[in-house]
């Protein structure tokens, strides 16, 4: 059996392989009154959690206190070819991580941050007095866009 464009199998090794290897997603995210914000965010992922670090008073996170859904990406790098971006989108409930989520998420972020270098991220850089909060997506559904046809398709993910 060959695999191509319409193989869904395709589509789901695209996903893990552009989710597990992504350093940026862009979240947007969008306000009370529905004005739209797109942020890039460095990011850490289990499962359907992602988690990244941002302050309070930055837009996205201001708009993640009045609504909380919100759309994902991201990006196939390096693209393959010029003009055949491929990339992983997602629709997403976020905010800002509950204490009792706190330790658990924090992990999740800490441990791509030392992999990757960044060093740590202990608890005291992510409540008061401290600037900066930990924030999650949890993800409900994940779609393949197809750049050159158009055409996007939900994939189902056992993350």
């Amino acid at each position: 059996m060959t695999s191509g464009p319409d193989d869904p199998t395709d589509d789901i090794a695209f996903a893990r392989r552009v989710l597990d290897d992504g350093r940026y997603l862009v979240l947007a995210s969008a306000d009370g009154e529905g004005n739209p914000w797109p942020a890039p965010l460095w990011y850490a992922r289990e499962g359907r959690e992602i988690v990244w670090v941002s302050r309070r008073s930055t837009r996205h996170s201001s708009n993640l206190a009045t609504r909380s859904t919100v759309g994902l990406v991201v990006f196939e790098t390096p693209v393959p070819t010029a003009g055949r971006t491929r990339a992983v989108y997602a629709e997403a409930t976020a905010g800002e991580v509950p204490e009792a989520d706190l330790e658990r998420c924090l992990d999740v972020y800490d441990r791509r941050s030392r992999a990757e270098g960044m060093g740590p991220w202990p608890v005291e850089r992510v409540v008061p007095p401290a600037d900066m909060r930990l924030y999650r997506a949890v993800v409900s559904r994940f779609f393949v866009l197809e750049p050159d046809r158009d055409l996007r398709r939900e994939v189902e993910l056992d993350l």
